[in-house]
């Protein structure tokens, strides 16, 4: 495979795409009449449907010309016309506003527009050596940043990959899940090469590495846990409860998996692959993300009822706390960060980051800076901050918590 180094992009990663699968991607619908209205159907239909601008939250025209920045190069005149066009027909929704929470707590967010326009940045993840790695999902690609400069370069991978996740291992390869070609790949960023193991499974959807040096994953419309062990290229996969999502691993060993097809949280043995099951409460209940705290608590977000919950693995008790925009708010990514829960209120226009104390029961929430997607997955770094994306804007993003400075007792 071949390398691209990329330092400026003036192109849609979408331009080769048909009108048929253009409208697969977000549907046709018609557009209102007005001065604007075929640029914005010829620019928007390269990279996807024309549903996905009536779905949006909506924007003034200072907010759709940037974010139509980040999708496609315009002149300025005619990025201009189309932002007029698309204010003026699709303006800020105010019933999307999240419900931001005030509080002690400090971050600082930095974010990265990626190179090439268009292609749906996401799950970014840090390598051994610092470096910020991210999927393409729709210009099947692998990017790499190094945030102390601000550097970035795009591997290109198999077109038919349409990778979802990426996971770094030890020794600094990276590995990505297949979505649209059933394969688990391994870049080597040293040479280019790329190696695919092939599932059974049709869509690889998020991986995990397990302490035992094996990647776990999950296929979420296939319904299959999946085991690959690089050291033998021997891949074991199992069929599971409807739409397996997001997977972690505890200190333990065990493996979690959220569901976005049921109202379950799966326990995973990693040699056996023998799943435990626990109920979430109420049958409407679907969760994409989790993660496990340093005592074994598993922590979700409880997508269609705008909640969030903590299980306890030893009695099965399940507890969760509405989160503060309300049933609309679907809790999406997650994480555990020195006890604290992070999430973000995907429902919401700006998605909102989330921060929620289980010792004081307390929420505090921000307002992601271009605020125009959504966050669908967090990694934690070595230095206990959050990477995060934006994945309709094309950024990358860095979530700097600001600890508490120790001061000397007289």
């Amino acid at each position: 495979m071949r390398m691209r180094l990329v330092l400026a992009s003036t192109f849609c990663a979408g331009l080769a795409l048909s009108a048929p699968a253009a409208a697969q991607r977000g549907g046709q619908a018609p557009l209102p009449e007005g001065e604007g209205k075929e640029l914005v159907e010829s620019a928007c239909t390269r990279c996807h449907g024309l549903g996905q601008i009536g779905g949006s939250a909506g924007y003034d025209a200072a907010g759709w010309q940037d974010l139509l920045g980040t999708m496609v190069a315009l002149p300025q005149s005619q990025a201009r016309r189309a932002a007029g066009y698309l204010a003026m027909h699709f303006p800020p929704r105010p019933d999307r506003a999240p419900t931001l929470v005030p509080g002690d707590a400090r971050i600082e967010i930095t974010e990265w527009v990626v190179p090439t326009l268009g292609q749906r940045s996401r799950d970014p993840a840090e390598a051994p050596d610092g470096s910020i790695w991210w999927t393409g999902m729709w210009a099947s690609l692998a990017g790499r940043l190094d945030p102390a400069t601000g550097r970035m370069e795009e591997y290109l991978l198999p077109e038919s990959a349409r990778p979802h996740t990426i996971v770094p291992d030890a020794d600094g390869n990276i590995w990505y899940t297949g979505n649209s070609n059933a394969t688990i790949g391994r870049l080597d960023p040293s040479t280019g090469e790329i190696v695919q193991y092939e599932t059974e499974a049709r869509d690889p959807h998020s991986a995990t590495f397990h302490p035992n040096g094996k990647l776990y994953f999950t296929a979420q419309g296939a319904g299959v846990l999946g085991r690959l062990d690089p050291a033998t290229g021997e891949i074991t996969e199992i069929p599971t409860e409807p739409r397996p999502y997001g997977i972690q691993v505890a200190d333990d060993g065990m493996l979690w998996v959220a569901f976005n097809g049921t109202n379950k949280i799966g326990a995973l043995h990693p040699e056996t692959m023998e799943v435990r099951y626990y109920d979430v409460p109420d049958t409407r209940s679907r969760i994409r993300r989790l993660d496990i705290a340093s005592d074994g608590m598993v922590w979700y977000g409880n997508s269609t009822m705008g909640r969030i919950g903590r299980l306890d693995p030893a009695t099965g008790e399940i507890r969760e706390w509405p989160s503060p925009s309300g049933p609309r708010s679907s809790p999406y990514a997650f994480a555990v960060v020195d006890g604290i829960i992070w999430y973000n209120e995907s429902g919401m226009r700006p998605d909102a980051l989330v921060r929620f104390d289980p010792a004081t029961e307390q929420f505090q929430s921000w307002a992601i800076p271009s605020g125009y997607g959504i966050v669908r997955n967090m990694w934690v770094t070595e230095d206990g901050n959050l990477l995060i994306h934006q994945s309709s804007s094309n950024r990358i993003g860095l979530v700097e918590i600001q600890r508490p400075r120790l001061t000397s007792q007289p």
